[in-house]
């Protein structure tokens, strides 16, 4: 849709804001005092500034609101569908969202909108936006405004699925919430932010994903969640990893750890893991640390790791990793392939 022109003749930007609940949404109960999911119309009449913005701004508003700790694969599917269905109707898309998994959804969309070239701005709050003191207000003013910015050829200034969140614009796929009680609750330890929020709006452009073909964007639905994380710690029980490897239809594993990827050399647990990728579970080590990438090659307790079988995550983040297995096994790939591809980047996810 071509959208109204202003008394200048400039087309005003066209944004849907995508309404899936989340604290920037809630409102107190007087009762309990506990924080509940609203209605969008008590969001919009709590930021009377959006209409300053010379938008044309609609939205869409899930039936039922979802805390973000509830979401699930099959939300992340309803999003996607929505921005699929209007993606030739808008020039952005603002997906309010709850903060907890955040970066999971980010992440999963990410490979679930393939070849966009349209902003999908993820933000939400910490602290509801009918309160007096809230940081829900500006983060929505911010990430409408992130949606509608154009380049000097007129193009999107965003064409990838970023998380926008107080002071910071940051790839959505190298994300992580990092605080429960900061409003900059989120970091991309791993790469540099695609914007910085302070008088104006500061675009790295450098940092931006930008493709070089002109491919109409592809959805895809079919995630295989037939995976999980393995979270490594001093003195981890042999019965434990026999029994979690030998989950009935388990695809793939994110195992988590230490500094740089290493893990305990024990012959018991080496063996388990050799095993385990030889009836084709695919084992992605990525590290518990926040920044730094993996480099199992460096210590003898990262080799034995790569000797059995298990494939580099480089820098990805958790989130991605475990969205990204659930991508590639929903493809339908065999391991092999998955192999393959998890070590090469598919949406600016890792270094390449």
């Amino acid at each position: 849709m071509s959208g109204t022109s202003d008394n200048n003749g400039a087309r005003r930007p066209r944004i849907l804001i995508v309404y899936t609940g989340g604290t920037i949404g809630m409102i107190e109960n007087p009762a309990n005092g506990t924080l509940e999911p609203f209605d969008f119309d008590h969001l919009i009449d709590n930021v009377p500034k959006i209409k300053m913005l010379d938008f044309e701004i609609e939205n869409y508003q899930f039936k039922i609101p979802i805390d973000s700790s509830a979401m699930t694969p099959l939300d992340w599917k309803k999003i996607v569908k929505v921005i699929e269905d209007n993606y030739d109707k808008y020039d952005g898309f603002v997906v309010l969202h709850g903060t907890d998994t955040m970066a999971y959804t980010a992440s999963a969309m990410s490979f679930m909108l393939q070849n966009l070239r349209k902003p999908v701005i993820i933000t939400g709050s910490q602290l509801p936006i009918g309160e007096v003191r809230t940081d829900g207000e500006e983060n929505l003013i911010t990430a409408l405004q992130v949606a509608a910015s154009r380049d000097r050829n007129g193009d999107p200034m965003i064409q990838e699925v970023a998380i926008l969140f107080e002071d910071y614009l940051w790839r959505g796929n190298r994300s992580t919430k990092h605080s429960s009680d900061n409003f900059n609750a989120f970091k991309s330890s791993n790469y540099p932010k695609l914007a910085k929020i302070g008088l104006g709006i500061s675009f790295d452009k450098d940092a931006l994903l930008r493709h070089n073909d002109n491919k109409p964007l592809e959805t895809f639905y079919d995630l295989d969640t037939n995976v999980f994380y393995m979270d490594l710690f001093p003195g981890i029980d042999k019965d434990l990893v026999k029994y979690m490897l030998a989950m009935p239809h388990l695809k793939g594993v994110v195992m988590k750890t230490f500094g740089m990827g290493n893990g305990p050399t024990d012959k018991w647990f080496l063996n388990e893991i050799k095993q385990a990728v030889q009836r084709g579970i695919v084992i992605v080590n990525v590290s518990q640390c926040m920044n730094g990438s993996v480099n199992p090659m460096r210590y003898k307790a990262g080799t034995g790791l790569t000797a059995a079988g298990v494939i580099s995550g480089h820098d990805l983040t958790s989130e991605a990793a475990i969205t990204k297995l659930m991508y590639l096994f929903g493809k339908g790939l065999a391991p092999e392939e998955v192999k393959e591809q998890m070590e090469v980047p598919l949406a600016g996810e890792m270094e390449g």
